[in-house]
């Protein structure tokens, strides 16, 4: 009886509570640790996953602007010599020889005149991609790779009257006609030779030359 008394007194439900709050607490505290735990391992897995969807991404990219591009044409050996009279070159527009000593502005400029072969195939030279197109060409691309070439240093855009395709990109030594302005090479062929590894004199300046 003394003890059924002790065990019902007031100091032992004191404690029998106090026991049964610190208990609560444990396990609040246990399932506070495996949620956080949860959480990390949640947040590790999806910045793995982040971060090699991001590598994969870029690794894809890297091939697309290394590997060949459909239907590219290439000329190697061409001259780099400074000359002052007109160049007959063998292909239209030219992607290399000799040209002026004076280049092209090149910063993402677009003309809407025919501007001089001597000139842009120097703008080449320093790593530029020239986009060009001829009367054939819809408004809708002209507009559409304008916007790209104004976003795009190390570009220029004007019209070839005498280009038998009605869109083409040339770079140093490189040359591809698209069908319109959405075709993927277009993006493959910026990725690749703006500034690429065929450019002559890598760095060299675009700004500061002929501007019409």
């Amino acid at each position: 009886m003394a003890a059924a008394k002790n065990q019902n007194s007031p100091a032992a439900v004191r404690r029998a509570k106090l026991e049964e709050a610190r208990r609560k607490e444990r396990a609040r505290e246990r399932r506070g640790r495996l949620l956080t735990i949860g959480a990390s391992v949640a947040v590790v897995t999806a910045l793995v996953a982040g971060g090699g969807y991001l590598v994969y991404q870029a690794n894809e990219k890297e091939k697309a602007a290394s590997g060949p591009i459909s239907g590219e044409r290439t000329w190697k050996d061409l001259k780099q010599g400074h000359v002052e009279t007109k160049v007959d070159y063998p292909m239209t527009p030219p992607v290399g020889g000799d040209h002026s000593q004076v280049w092209m502005n090149c910063n993402a400029d677009v003309y809407t005149e025919e501007i001089p072969n001597e000139n842009a195939v120097h703008s080449l030279e320093h790593g530029a991609v020239w986009v060009t197109y001829n009367e054939d060409a819809s408004e809708a691309d002209i507009k559409t790779l304008t916007e790209k070439v104004k976003k795009t240093p190390y570009s220029l855009m004007s019209p070839v009257k005498d280009q038998k395709d009605p869109l083409m990109l040339s770079a140093w030594g490189k040359q591809v006609t698209v069908k319109d302005a959405s075709d993927s090479r277009v993006g493959q062929f910026f990725s690749k030779y703006v500034q690429g590894p065929q450019t002559p004199e890598p760095g060299a300046a675009c700004t500061g030359g002929r501007d019409k």
